[in-house]
């Protein structure tokens, strides 16, 4: 089922992007990427609807996934 991020209070959605940003692993790219910054993104992909929350029942997990086109 999707949450729409906006029915999450703002700390506790900033604390879902922050261990899901946490639980993705580290950049081994060229440039180091802040942890505020990559939290950023993800907010901004929330926003765009480029990603969704989503909760399993089954499972009872939160998870931020990318939508499909």
């Amino acid at each position: 089922m999707n949450i729409p991020w906006q029915q999450i209070a703002p700390e506790t959605l900033d604390n879902l992007i922050r261990e899901f940003v946490l639980r993705e692993g580290t950049d081994y790219g060229t440039h180091e990427i802040s942890l505020d910054t990559k939290v950023e993104q993800v907010k901004k992909q929330l926003q765009a609807g480029e990603a969704v929350i989503v909760y399993s029942e089954l499972h009872e997990t939160v998870d931020i996934q990318l939508r499909h086109a």
